[in-house]
């Protein structure tokens, strides 16, 4: 794998708990600190786009995105997201022609819990999002719940709280 781009835009995968404000908040991203820990064999560098829960992001925010992925010279680029925008965000890049048509393979993925917790899904979808890199065929997907998925064809469910398949 060449060098991998990481682009973190907060979520709840970097949330922290402020017991003085008795809140969650976004914190600094953490996957530089996963990636380190787990003792990958690839090069990667951590650019912060934002820090924002993704119900806050905005298409300025996703055009910063797109701008960082298309100043990429690199093929392979995870995006560390909050996933209640994840699709939202994914299908705003791929009408900018981002994925497929920059031969480019990009990977979302994110956390119900936060990174801290015990119980937390965001080292395993993070290993789940990398080893589908070297695989997957140019184009944009979503890494969680144990799948990789077109970011067209998959949907987040509430009640479930893991991202499946699409119905439509």
């Amino acid at each position: 794998m060449d060098t991998l781009l990481v682009l973190t835009t907060g979520g709840t995968l970097d949330k922290v708990y402020f017991d003085a404000l008795s809140d969650f908040q976004v914190g600094d991203p953490v996957v530089a600190d996963i990636l380190t820990s787990m003792n990958v064999a690839f090069e990667f560098n951590v650019q912060e786009i934002c820090r924002k829960d993704s119900l806050e992001l905005t298409d300025t925010d996703r055009m910063s995105m797109g701008q960082a992925i298309k100043a990429s010279d690199g093929k392979f680029i995870l995006l560390t997201h909050g996933t209640d925008t994840m699709v939202d965000s994914a299908t705003y890049l791929k009408k900018q022609g981002i994925g497929e048509q920059t031969g480019q393979v990009i990977i979302f993925t994110g956390a119900m819990e936060p990174s801290r917790f015990t119980n937390s899904d965001a080292t395993f979808n993070i290993g789940l999002a990398i080893g589908a890199m070297s695989v997957a065929q140019p184009g944009i997907y979503i890494a969680m719940s144990g799948k990789v998925y077109e970011a067209s064809k998959v949907v987040k469910n509430y009640d479930s709280r893991r991202f499946e398949a699409d119905a439509k």
